[in-house]
């Protein structure tokens, strides 16, 4: 049987980049190790050290999860299309999030501004009287957060809660429109409250520059009647997940990188939450962040315009939010699937036997394998750009590879490195001299060491180092003419 198994981004890197690959196997079992027997590097990211499939990962035949057919062994036929789901990262709800008695009365400025929703049936001044009784927490004032709180400060949400303990970065113009050039340096905060207020001087905004954490996120959280999840790190889903389960609230997800996002409604009391869809997240370092993998400008536009969406059904009711379903998109193939999400009754914060009752007994570094990235990182020894010129000037007997992609070098290329990419080191090991040092360059200094652990686990013995902080660094003290990225 030939099937079509659709990659996801995250995972391309193991695939030579190739988005869709044409298989054999008469079972998704089947189908996977023939994936993992063709691209050997594919099968660390899906499998575990002892075999099993990783929890992050969810495989779909068609729309439908293989957990709901016959697991590994479902069988498939020919022309069946398999999807890859990893983290990146319905149902009808007739009633609002906003009881009828906190509907506050329009004003005539405020009939005028919002008539086109007056307009509208299924909004109507009922409708919009609840807008503006509402309270919509936006986590994270990125890409996914700029269009979150500039439409639903346009639609009339009364009061916006803005957290972030970021400042603003040039790099992040590129999609992160609430910002502008004269904010750089700025707390994103501050702002966006800024351009929130331009847009509309009616609502109220809450600003909040902090990081969300197990210790606030439930006192924070609880003054909200939605939680948009605009974060770009496990840690923080998964927190918000468990915060929101816990309190009741519903969790307006999106997440992006490079060409695809994913969009769902995570709320408990309606449907499936969070680490229903994925119980754990992929090892530490393992899919890049926008920062390192990039992501094109438009695409967090799309995917937080469709959470602003969700966001206003959840409060106005009568509509069919994304509660149990996922939304995917390829914005570059302009393809958009829906996926169905069940409820999984032995989930540890929402299932039939609960055992997370509160966050602050849970350990969420320790769950994201952040404790373990460190203990892992600690042996791997980092060399400064200036002593690495220093060693360069002095002749040493030296090996540069550079483990970005191709593309990525396009942008700024390092003299006289080796390109091997992350996801053939461990086949490539022997183009390395064990016997003088090799260092391993990237944009940031975090895929570098990733390349370095994979090396080591696959019995490389000779003497690595890190370029700290990556190229990005060496154009900032060593060599000014090179651009940073």
């Amino acid at each position: 049987m030939a099937v079509t198994v659709l990659i996801p981004t995250t995972l391309r890197s193991f695939t030579n980049r190739r988005s869709e690959l044409e298989l054999s196997g008469n079972t998704i079992r089947e189908v996977i190790q023939n994936l993992a027997d063709e691209y050997p590097e594919t099968k660390k990211a899906i499998f575990d050290e002892e075999g099993k499939p990783r929890a992050f990962i969810n495989i779909f035949l068609g729309d439908t999860n293989i957990k709901k057919l016959n697991g590994y062994d479902t069988e498939v036929k020919d022309g069946d299309t398999v999807m890859l789901i990893p983290a990146i990262a319905g149902g009808s709800v007739e009633s609002s999030v906003i009881e009828d008695g906190r509907a506050e009365k329009l004003t005539n400025d405020e009939i005028m501004r919002y008539s086109r929703h007056l307009l509208l049936q299924e909004v109507g001044v009922k409708g919009q009287k609840k807008l503006k009784a509402a309270k919509v927490l936006i986590v994270g004032l990125g890409g996914l957060g700029t269009p979150l709180a500039q439409y639903l400060a346009a639609a009339g949400v009364g009061t916006i809660g803005l957290v972030d303990f970021d400042e603003v970065e040039s790099s992040n113009l590129q999609r992160q429109v609430i910002h502008g050039t004269r904010d750089v340096g700025r707390p994103k905060v501050a702002s966006a409250k800024d351009a929130i207020r331009a847009i509309n001087p009616l609502v109220k905004v809450e600003v909040y520059n902090i990081l969300l954490n197990a210790e606030n996120a439930l006192d924070l959280i609880e003054e909200y009647d939605v939680v948009a999840d605009a974060t770009d790190n496990y840690k923080a889903r998964y927190l918000i997940n468990d915060a929101c389960v816990l309190l009741g609230k519903p969790d307006v997800f999106g997440a992006m990188y490079q060409f695809e996002g994913q969009t769902s409604v995570y709320y408990a009391k309606e449907g499936p939450c969070y680490r229903c869809m994925y119980p754990a997240p992929p090892p530490a370092g393992l899919v890049p962040s926008c920062a390192e993998g990039g992501v094109l400008g438009v695409l967090p536009g799309i995917i937080g315009t469709i959470q602003a969406n969700e966001v206003i059904k959840l409060i106005i009711g009568g509509s069919q939010p994304l509660i149990g379903r996922l939304l995917t998109l390829d914005a570059w193939k302009m393809r958009f699937r829906e996926l169905k999400i069940d409820k999984d009754p032995e989930c540890p914060i929402c299932g039939k036997h609960a055992t997370i009752k509160e966050l602050e007994e849970f350990d969420y570094e320790e769950f994201c394998g952040l404790k373990k990235q460190e203990e892992e990182e600690a042996p791997v020894e980092a060399i400064e750009a200036r002593v690495l010129k220093q060693r360069l000037d002095n002749g040493d007997p030296l090996t540069i590879v550079d483990v970005r992609e191709p593309h990525e070098r396009a942008i700024v290329k390092f003299p006289d490195a080796k390109v091997i990419p992350i996801g053939q080191l461990a086949r490539r090991q022997n183009e390395l001299n064990p016997d003088i040092d090799t260092i391993f360059i990237c944009k940031e200094g975090k895929r570098s060491i990733l390349a370095i652990n994979t090396l080591r686990e696959a019995g490389y013995k000779g003497p690595m180092y890190n370029l700290k902080d990556g190229i990005n660094t060496w154009a900032r003290d060593v060599d000014r003419s090179m651009p940073q990225y």
